[in-house]
This record gives C-alpha cells, sequence and structure tokens, in this order.
C-alpha cells in the first residue's frame, strides 16, 4: 500500500515533479519558498519546541573555554531561531549551505544584540572546512542532521571543530517506532517530503549515528513535539561531549 499511496501523493504534486525535472524547482524552492515555509508554517513547531531548547541550553556556559570566552558555531543556522537562547557575550560563527536565509538571519541578528557575531560562512555540515579543528567550544544543530548528505561525515566534522571537552548540541526529528502508523505515514510521505523540504528526510535513525560516533560522553533523550498534519512527532534532544 505504501507504494500506491507514494504514487496518489506524487500525483497531486505533479506540478512540482514537473518543474524539478526541468530543474525550475530546487532554484525557487531553495530561494523562496523554503525559508517562507521556515518562517511561517512551522512557527507552531518553534513555539513548542521553545521549552525544550530553553532547557537544552542551560548549561552551554559550563563549556566556555580557557580563554573565558564562549565560542559557538552553528550548523544550519536558518534563520537565527535560536539566537536567543545562546548566553549574553558569546561569540557565534553562523553556517549554512543556503544563502538565502541570509536576510532574514540579518533581522535576527538585529533582535539578538546580546551576542557578538562573527562571521557567515556558505558551507554544508560536512565540509567546514572554513573553520579550523579545535577551535570552537560548542557546536549547535537543530533540525539540520535530518537534510544533510551525510550524518556521520557532518559529526565528523563537529568532532574535528570542537576542542577537546567542548560540546555537541542536537535537537532533531527522527524516525518513528517501525510499528507505529505514524512510521508508515513518514514512508508514504518521504519522497515528496523531501522534494518539497530541500533534501529533508521524515525516517532517519539519528540516535545511532551519535552513539557509533567518538564523542566521549552522550546525554540523549527521545521526547514528542507535534507539528500538525505532519508525519514530523519523535524527536531526540540532547548533547555530547568530545
Amino acid at each position: 500500500s505504501i507504494p500506491l499511496l507514494r504514487a496518489c501523493l506524487a500525483l497531486l504534486a505533479m506540478p512540482v515533479y514537473l518543474l524539478s525535472l526541468l530543474g525550475i524547482w530546487e532554484p525557487f524552492c531553495e530561494k523562496i519558498f523554503f525559508p517562507y515555509i521556515l518562517g511561517a508554517l512551522f512557527e507552531s513547531h518553534k513555539r513548542k519546541s521553545k521549552p525544550h531548547k530553553q532547557e537544552l541550553f542551560r548549561n552551554l556556559p559550563d563549556f566556555t573555554g580557557a580563554s573565558g570566552e564562549l565560542r559557538l558555531l552553528e550548523i544550519g543556522t536558518g534563520l537565527g531561531a535560536n539566537f536567543q537562547f545562546y548566553p549574553a557575550g558569546c561569540k557565534v560563527t553562523c553556517t549554512d549551505i543556503n544563502p538565502n536565509f541570509q536576510r532574514g538571519l540579518l533581522r535576527s541578528m538585529g533582535k539578538n544584540q546580546h551576542l557578538h557575531y562573527e562571521n557567515f560562512l556558505v558551507a554544508a555540515g560536512e565540509d567546514l572546512r572554513q573553520v579550523p579543528s579545535g577551535s570552537v567550544d560548542a557546536v549547535i544543530c537543530t533540525f539540520v542532521l535530518c537534510s544533510v548528505t551525510s550524518v556521520d561525515d557532518t559529526l565528523r566534522e563537529v568532532l574535528r571543530v570542537l576542542r577537546p571537552g567542548g560540546a555537541f548540541y542536537f535537537l532533531e526529528h527522527v524516525a518513528a517506532d517501525p510499528s507505529s502508523w505514524k512510521y508508515f505515514w513518514q514512508q508514504v510521505c518521504f519522497p515528496t517530503w523531501k522534494l518539497f523540504f530541500c533534501g529533508c528526510c521524515l525516517s532517519r535513525e539519528i540516535w545511532k549515528n551519535l552513539e557509533q560516533a567518538r564523542f566521549s560522553e552522550l546525554k540523549l533523550k527521545h521526547i514528542s513535539i507535534t507539528l500538525p498534519w505532519t508525519p514530523i512527532q519523535p524527536h531526540i534532544i540532547g548533547y555530547a561531549v568530545k
């Protein structure tokens, strides 16, 4: 039944599939559609995830380096939704593979002047070569590992840029229980969802990648954050220490 339902969904989204075949959809999605969706449709999700983020980032100051400054690197900064949770005075380097977020990002920077913004790098999570090894105290990554080309390569880059004793903070939506209806609908929606949301994968078991990465300590828990009328509900949240 999954292939049949996938075909029905693809039929409903046929104009987008045709635009994709013509090479028109992806540039439009990256420049206009996806930034708009992040700022509008996912506003409800941001409200629901706020208390989880407040709790997650509460101990960020504990990872301040020997210099007395907290140096943060955020992968997939997007529109800067995490800035409000960072401690005052910390130095932030923003990275994103999509340069079209920059206008919204500047607005967010203006609202969060308690931070020092050092740089904005157009870079994928799998290739942070512009960031020196061992140069940051914490790496932040929220709702990004679902769409990177390789979760393992991204985690290797995280470990490289972190100083020893530094921390990697994450909040990601993940695959549902394989026996659940939620997982069934994740499988049905996957191809069309991925097309609409710039490569976002609904059913990644990201906790397994984190468990297999070479972190010395991993604090991870499974939580539920519902985005109405979508197959997104199961999430993981926590931090890992290099």
